[in-house]
């Protein structure tokens, strides 16, 4: 292999790649990154066997070859060259790098020792904007579950039928749900779960686009995995086996109290009574319609105690609920509407959130029986 690209492609390339790769001792091939020329480009891959990620950099190309380093070093030493032309080379399972009056050389291993990212072939079940994409998928992210446990819950669902996209997740304490409504005919209906890992790495590439265009993704699905094709690169995915949970049970479809309020002015107060809660994060909330307020507070016998009122408009009774303030604010974060419509039916069902204005996102949350 011989060739000749930019440090600040490479450079970027490698960051893509880079971040899926963990410190593996029982199969020490996954610290190592795949270099190989692919249609007249060069191609960088990396896998933990779970995800896999392919990118390619444009260069000048002088003869094909490939090989597998190790992500890191790779990585570290193309951070720290300026932005000027490198020369890449291969000769006996080492990878020389030149740029300028600096020169390294890594010792690799063959091509063929390097696990097998699927190539998936199949039409796309969809095209969508990556801003779309990327923001819909950031608002219910953080909602999965980390246990293992659950599998099904351990990853999002991304739901297809016919002109919309279903997202949700969910940990049992709290739900995300986003609908997306999309121009083109999805022609065959599917449901599939996503590893969560698969996700925050899809939402970290498409925000650390350089210019912030907008650009088309393609979804493929094909034999328990899913690609994103985003033209230079792509991801792919193995999905989670097993049915998602009913959740669309949970979802309340009446409450008997309603109160709409200033999102920025409720997240800086849950925020100041985070400050005084007690280990299990719980913050108190009264709904008191007849002086049209929200009353915040919290307690800690090592601390002290904090108390705080809010405007709200507020049809219903009184009630009194202990939430969990980070999962209250996860939900508020992923707002984007100047105010929320908050729903409760008494102190222990299920809590809906919605921004003002649209109805294409869910949050639910479970308060805490105190």
């Amino acid at each position: 292999m011989n060739l000749i690209c930019l440090q600040e492609n490479l450079k970027r390339a490698l960051n893509i790649t880079g971040r899926i790769i963990g410190r593996n001792l029982t199969l020490p091939i996954l610290n190592n990154i795949l270099l190989i020329i692919d249609n007249n480009k060069l191609k960088i891959s990396s896998t933990n066997l779970e995800i896999g990620i392919n990118t390619w950099v444009p260069g000048k190309i002088e003869t094909k070859g490939g090989i597998t380093v190790p992500s890191k070093i790779i990585g570290d030493f193309i951070n720290n060259l300026p932005n000027k032309k490198i020369e890449i080379k291969t000769k006996n399972n080492q990878l020389i790098l030149k740029c300028e009056k600096l020169k390294a050389v890594l010792n690799g291993l063959p091509v063929d020792d390097y696990p097998i990212i699927p190539k998936i072939k199949d039409k796309p079940i969809i095209k969508i904007s990556s801003n779309i994409l990327k923001d819909s998928f950031s608002q219910v992210v953080e909602m999965a579950s980390l246990s293992e446990s659950r599998p099904e819950i351990s990853g999002i669902l991304m739901k297809f039928n016919n002109k919309s996209i279903k997202l949700a997740a969910t940990d049992s304490f709290r739900l995300g749900e986003k609908n997306i409504e999309v121009e083109s005919k999805i022609e065959k209906e599917n449901s599939v779960i996503i590893p969560q890992r698969t996700i925050q790495e899809l939402i970290r590439i498409l925000s650390e686009k350089e210019d912030g265009s907008e650009q088309e993704v393609d979804i493929i699905l094909s034999n328990n995995q899913i690609l994103f094709d985003l033209g230079n690169t792509q991801i792919i995915s193995r999905l989670i086996d097993g049915q998602y949970p009913d959740y669309q049970q949970i979802i309340p479809i009446k409450t008997q109290t309603q109160v709409v309020v200033d999102k920025k002015e409720l997240i800086n107060n849950i925020k100041i009574a985070s400050l005084f809660s007690g280990k299990t994060n719980d913050i108190k909330i009264i709904i008191e319609p007849t002086k049209s307020s929200l009353e915040i507070s919290s307690k800690n016998a090592d601390i002290g105690e904090n108390k705080s009122q809010i405007k709200a408009e507020i049809k219903g009774g009184k009630l009194e609920v202990f939430f969990n303030y980070r999962y209250l604010l996860d939900g508020l974060n992923n707002i984007f509407s100047d105010k929320v419509e908050i729903g409760l039916n008494d102190g222990l069902k299920p809590v809906l959130i919605r921004p003002i204005g649209d109805i294409d996102y869910t949050y639910i949350i479970m308060p805490i029986r105190v």
